[in-house]
């Protein structure tokens, strides 16, 4: 007689949208309104980081490079459709890789829309600056850029970008600040120093090196927690808000979303957030419409940068 032995896989955390894993509701976001569309310009990037959450590198094209043709239907909706947007964000890779990226900029900048471009300062951007001087002459502080330095001690940036990282970036640092640009600085947390630590150190840094950035402003130096998908965090429940004293319209995902393009894609699609490329489980649609819905926190990444540790992108 043959015996037919089911093996039944151990639950995981993270995977219902509905429950989390003893059953409870889990926690969703209500997209309040949506204030900024995020675009990811490509996944390319001239550095690869040793703890990139997109994994972006010089090779890795999972994410294409956006075209001027992928991005004007999503403006044109915001025009049709009377939604909120108020910022464009642009992240990467590294933007300024991407071939199209200064048309894709100026094209919602004169759309009345501000934009937030997420770069680490270095040759591709350096190599834009007759273009962002063109722009910052027509739309002044409505330009914005965030320059990543991941710790103010030269050998710790190093650690995460590498060798060759420290210099280039602080170039390109110095010369947005010493041009008016309006400008802000992303720092990380990994390292375990404290806030005070990090906001101190990273004044000194910048009062060294003639940088106007006002490092104790938490919208001007902001320090992002770390994200680990194999990190153990405690799922999110419905009750979390209040036991937590955290409210849903803070989140990420209930005033923005991000557009990408896969590779091998024919459109773009609308993802629920900047953290979550790769995960279809968190495509919402082809449409900005289609993507105004809830989202369900049922991924590591919600429950670790967000929640607890009171991340977002947008400052």
């Amino acid at each position: 007689m043959t015996m037919n032995i089911i093996v039944r896989q151990p639950a995981q955390p993270f995977i219902d949208p509905a429950r989390t894993l003893d059953g409870s509701p889990r926690a969703r976001v209500r997209l309040d309104l949506l204030q900024t569309l995020w675009f990811n310009t490509g996944t390319r990037c001239n550095l690869t980081c040793e703890n990139c959450y997109i994994e972006s590198s010089p090779d890795n094209d999972r994410l294409a490079f956006i075209e001027v043709a992928d991005v004007l239907p999503f403006l044109n909706e915001i025009d049709s459709a009377y939604l909120p947007v108020r910022t464009l964000g642009y992240t990467g890779g590294e933007p300024f890789l991407n071939p199209g990226f200064m048309d894709i900029l100026s094209l919602g900048l004169e759309r009345g829309m501000d934009a937030l471009v997420l770069t680490n300062a270095m040759s591709p951007m350096q190599q834009a600056q007759d273009e962002l001087l063109a722009l910052q002459t027509r739309f002044g502080e409505r330009l914005m850029l965030r320059v990543s330095v991941d710790h103010f001690d030269v050998a710790r940036h190093r650690e995460e970008r590498g060798k060759q990282s420290w210099t280039p970036m602080l170039r390109g640092l110095r010369w947005l600040s010493d041009h008016g640009f309006a400008l802000s600085v992303a720092g990380r947390t990994r390292w375990g120093d404290s806030e005070v630590e990090l906001r101190a150190g990273y004044a000194g840094l910048f009062e060294r090196e003639g940088i106007r950035v006002d490092a104790h402003d938490r919208g001007s130096l902001i320090l992002f927690p770390e994200m680990d998908p194999a990190a153990k965090v405690p799922e999110i429940t419905r009750a979390c808000w209040d036991t937590l004293g955290k409210d849903p319209a803070d989140m990420m995902c209930a005033s923005s979303r991000m557009v990408v393009r896969r590779k091998g894609a024919k459109r773009p699609v609308v993802l629920a957030c900047t953290l979550l490329p790769y995960d279809a489980r968190f495509e919402m649609g082809e449409t900005l419409s289609e993507a105004l819905g809830e989202v369900s926190l049922n991924h590591v990444h919600c429950a670790r940068f967000c929640v607890l540790g009171g991340g977002s992108c947008t400052g």
